[in-house]
């Protein structure tokens, strides 16, 4: 049956086989589409590749586009479709929901949202038991920074530099990311400090972080002595004690960088810097938009890697597998600050969205993704390290789980990016053989590998030698 659709894929990589077939496309035609997103949709809204893909249906880590190319999808709509694309549990109890009721608002009571606050904070430790869910990962995080604002009476809030917090108003302050900033005023009360980045940063190397894979830079820390993580902590201080005032409202981190490449902190920063919050009278927030829901492998919740409970967690992307929703869960005190006046969020909680998160968890917990995140995650670590040990332009390859980075360098001594064309030239030809990776980075270097948990190991195997041909194709092309 699949040789009705052509192969996306070079003969040197061969796609694992898959037995779904997709329906034939029957919308407007490529030109007319692109006509469309020209004059119809924002720009600000941009598309991926050279030629932007026309993207028809999903199955699982499968997309296949308008002409039935089959694709092996290793970005996940952007870290967001965590069980897999249109997953037959998640699909199912959806399309029940939709048959029974849609929306009420969160004023009548209804089973869906009862049951799934049960369910998800159940997966919390205390006292992380209450939740108040939203619509997308921005809206969480700016819940997160009120919260935090209102329940400590204090204003100011501290983010690490390269992080991703969202695009709203509010939140622009703690992205620190230039490509999202612009030019109005925002992040009025925001301070970044300086990222522990044991790669790209002043310090750091084989020792510090909490990967199967090591950067290669050499490390002057010993068991149980990183030096790294004691002068990150010291810039850390400096921040406090000269950009904020003497009382803070909070701290906001991911537990690992997204959009900035999977970049990993230094092992018991976290710990650290939760602390010196903690003593200045602020609130600590784990953003866990990304490495939440098993992702990382070894623990449900990023921050669990680090040995820290925070007082407020935000979620969002894969807790609905693509459904657009999001959800703040902090303690009962914190989230009774929010109640002395009337705060409402029309469609956060709906039945439906409860309904697709609660078919999420249930899938995770059944189909073993933590688990596969793990064994499959590490597996594919530790092949793209064999690539970073053959080919100088590969200066970094990290992450835990299914929570992946690959920076890209001019050589490995300078660190210096890799000019963006010819990172764009290998992101093509992976796309052409049939896979689909992000791209991150301060200098958009960095290529991401966070796809839908339920790859395998023989997807890892294919993927990493599309990408050994695209690296030799620039060596080529190079010479």
């Amino acid at each position: 049956r699949q040789q009705k659709w052509k192969s996306s894929v070079s003969t040197q990589a061969k796609m694992p086989p898959c037995d779904f077939v997709p329906e034939k496309y029957e919308s407007y035609p490529y030109e007319h589409m692109q006509k469309i997103r020209e004059q119809n949709i924002s720009p600000t809204l941009r598309t991926y590749y050279k030629k932007p893909l026309l993207l028809h249906q999903g199955y699982m880590q499968w997309l296949f586009d308008h002409e039935g190319r089959r694709y092996l999808d290793l970005f996940a709509g952007i870290v967001t479709v965590s069980v897999g694309h249109c997953h037959p549990k998640v699909t199912m109890a959806t399309q029940k929901q939709l048959a029974r009721l849609w929306h009420t608002t969160n004023i009548y009571m209804y089973p869906a949202i009862h049951e799934y606050a049960e369910k998800l904070t159940s997966l919390f430790p205390d006292p992380l038991k209450v939740v108040y869910l939203t619509n997308s990962g921005s809206e969480a995080n700016d819940l997160a920074m009120f919260m935090a604002r209102l329940h400590t009476r204090n204003f100011d809030i501290v983010s690490l530099r390269g992080g991703y917090h969202g695009g709203s108003p509010y939140t622009l302050g703690l992205t620190s990311l230039t490509p999202y900033k612009h030019g109005v005023a925002n992040g009025f009360g925001c301070t970044t400090t300086m990222l522990p980045d044991v790669f790209r940063g002043p310090w750091g190397g084989s020792h510090c972080r909490d990967s199967p894979v090591q950067t290669v830079r050499k490390c002057s820390c010993t068991t149980g002595a990183c030096l790294a993580k004691d002068q990150y902590i010291e810039q850390f201080k400096d921040t406090l004690n000269t950009s904020v005032p003497k009382t803070v409202a909070g701290f906001i981190a991911e537990p690992i960088q997204g959009v900035n490449g999977a970049v990993q902190y230094p092992r018991n920063f976290l710990k650290e810097a939760y602390q010196l919050t903690r003593e200045r009278g602020g609130l600590c927030i784990s953003d866990e938009v990304q490495t939440g829901f098993g992702r990382t492998g070894s623990h449900f919740w990023g921050f669990q890697t680090h040995g820290v409970v925070p007082d407020i967690v935000t979620l969002a992307k894969g807790i609905g597998n693509g459904f657009p929703m999001a959800a703040v869960v902090t303690t009962k005190e914190i989230a009774s600050s929010l109640a002395q006046n009337l705060h409402f969020n029309t469609f956060g909680g709906n039945p439906l969205a409860c309904v697709a998160g609660a078919a999420v968890l249930d899938a995770i917990e059944e189909d073993g993704l933590q688990k596969n995140s793990e064994d499959v995650g590490t597996y594919m670590l530790l092949e793209l390290a064999k690539l970073r040990d053959k080919f100088e332009i590969v200066g970094d390859v990290r992450g835990k789980g299914l929570m992946i980075g690959v920076e890209m360098v001019t050589d490995k001594d300078s660190r210096r990016p890799l000019p963006a064309e010819e990172i764009s030239q290998i992101w093509e030809d992976c796309k052409d053989m049939g896979v689909l990776i992000g791209r991150g980075g301060l200098y958009s270097q960095t290529f991401r590998i966070k796809p839908p948990m339920c790859i395998t190991k023989r997807d890892v195997d294919f993927a990493v030698e599309v990408f050994r041909i695209a690296l030799q194709k620039h060596v080529e092309r190079a010479a």
